[in-house]
């Protein structure tokens, strides 16, 4: 079997505050995309191995893909093994939500192979916040630490995506907030009004000034993007991509086309929400 496994974007991300347990509390919209990863899935009779190709990334338990099938499969009782092979095209650590989308789409194969009685939001919410999105898809908006979500009705914007290759630790990023960077909730409703007209929205992320901060090189490439003609350019997530507005899907991919001649060895690609 094999399935796709999306990336996301973050429509706006709002930190509110810490949380007494130290966690952060926010308020955002994630967006599935159509590009993201392929992930083979394949029943032996027991045990897990997996292989993962197009990144160095570990092929064991400290992999969320591994950890989602070791989770599924003695939820279930432990039915079968699984042979999965994970081939990467997103890059790490770069605030689309990758290796929560495998391992979302690693619990949807296997209820598909062995199907049980097993509630995966429960499991799904402890393998990350963003894994509970990725079960869904589509649009939410998601508030607490980003597992409270809200459904909304699908938009299509066409976007473009640009990584510079520099991998950025959510773990730092959220170290790195001061209470200035703090921010109020998002104006949902003027966003996905905005993004109807296709129009530029007013959205932001309170994540972009702790990581300018530990990344100065960030905050000329999104000065950059915009000085290029970008239109709402925004870091998504932790960073390091940066994503922008384009008018259609043709035009997406014609920006894309002149910013890879502009940035050769950034990961660049036209994209829309799902």
């Amino acid at each position: 079997m094999e399935r796709f496994s999306p990336a996301k974007v973050n429509l706006g991300l709002s930190v509110l505050g810490r949380r007494a347990d130290g966690y952060h509390q926010l308020h955002t919209l994630f967006a599935a995309l159509d590009v993201g990863d392929r992930i083979t899935l394949e029943p032996i009779p027991q045990g897990i191995e997996l292989r993962v190709l197009g990144a160095d990334l570990p092929s064991g338990p400290a992999n969320l893909a591994y950890q989602a099938a070791r989770d599924y499969l003695e939820a279930a009782g432990n039915p079968g093994g699984v042979r999965i092979v994970l081939e990467k095209h997103l890059p790490i650590a770069a605030g689309l939500g990758g290796g929560s989308g495998n391992a979302a789409t690693v619990l949807l194969g296997l209820r598909q192979f062995y199907p049980a009685p097993v509630d995966l939001l429960p499991l799904a919410r402890n393998l990350g916040a963003d894994v509970a999105f990725f079960l869904r898809g589509g649009l939410a908006e998601a508030r607490g630490i980003g597992e409270l979500l809200s459904p909304l009705e699908p938009l299509q914007v066409p976007l473009v995506l640009v990584n510079p290759g520099l991998a950025v630790s959510a773990a730092e990023a959220y170290q790195a907030m001061k209470p200035d960077d703090y921010s109020p909730e998002l104006p949902v409703a003027s966003i996905l009004a905005a993004l109807k007209r296709g129009e530029e929205p007013g959205w932001w992320n309170s994540l972009e000034a702790p990581v300018f901060r530990l990344r100065p090189e960030l905050a000329e490439l999104k000065a950059t993007l915009r000085a290029f003609g970008l239109r709402g350019v925004l870091m998504s997530g932790s960073g390091s991509t940066f994503f922008a507005l384009a008018s259609d899907l043709a035009q997406a991919q014609h920006l894309a086309a002149r910013l890879r001649e502009r940035f050769p060895r950034f990961w660049i690609r036209p994209a829309q929400t799902a």
